[in-house]
């Protein structure tokens, strides 16, 4: 793909992500998300041919100016959309698939533990949510949505659903949820203690039963 139709895709994602866009030429001069990625792009070039200083160079300027900081090792797919974009980290050997989109404040990072492939892998159409965190060298699988604010650590099927910290699958009624309402989200913490208080108040009621039975 040539340099002008790979940036033509990524405007055309923006606008097709983000309602807020009303022009191409707005994307292009004001979104902090479309300057980062596509100075990732040329990062990433030189990267590739062993000009790492430059890169690097390229990627530290940039963050300074977006907020969004992408290591130039990362790999990033076509039609990828940073909505906003502030407080965006991508680690070294992060691998983000096609079509995906990522909300401000989320991290693919590590976990510190790791050597060699550190980061995590994205799969195609992938949607992650404001302050998500993906850590470890793991693989999210196609069209996955990460709810905001969860932490992530395991590897993830396709088709599913991620909220809370740790991160879990979940799903909606029974069924697979295929755009993600990011704010009625369940609350695994919350189902939990649900459960725990049903399941006290049934022991409490057999104790007060054997109590009756000795006296």
């Amino acid at each position: 793909m040539s340099y002008f139709s790979d940036y033509k895709e990524d405007v055309k994602s923006f606008l097709e992500h983000d309602p807020a866009a009303s022009s191409a030429f707005e994307v292009i001069m004001l979104y902090p998300g479309f300057k980062a990625l596509r100075n990732h792009r040329k990062a990433n070039w030189f990267y590739r041919h062993k000009m790492k200083l430059i890169a690097r160079a390229m990627s530290q300027y940039c963050a300074h100016r977006t907020g969004v900081e992408i290591h130039p090792g990362a790999t990033i797919g076509r039609r990828v959309c940073i909505d906003h974009g502030h407080g965006i980290v991508i680690g070294e050997t992060t691998e983000v698939g096609n079509d995906c989109i990522i909300y401000q404040g989320v991290t693919l990072g590590g976990t510190g533990k790791d050597t060699g492939k550190r980061h995590p892998t994205i799969g195609n159409g992938v949607m992650i949510g404001a302050g998500a965190k993906v850590l470890g060298p793991i693989n999210i699988g196609n069209k996955v949505k990460i709810a905001s604010g969860a932490v992530v650590v395991k590897d993830v099927d396709d088709n599913c659903t991620v909220v809370g910290v740790p991160g879990r699958v979940v799903k909606i009624d029974g069924e697979r949820v295929d755009d993600l309402d990011q704010i009625n989200l369940p609350d695994p913490v919350m189902n939990a203690i649900r459960d725990n208080s049903i399941l006290i108040s049934e022991l409490s009621k057999r104790i007060e039963r054997l109590e009756e039975n000795q006296k």
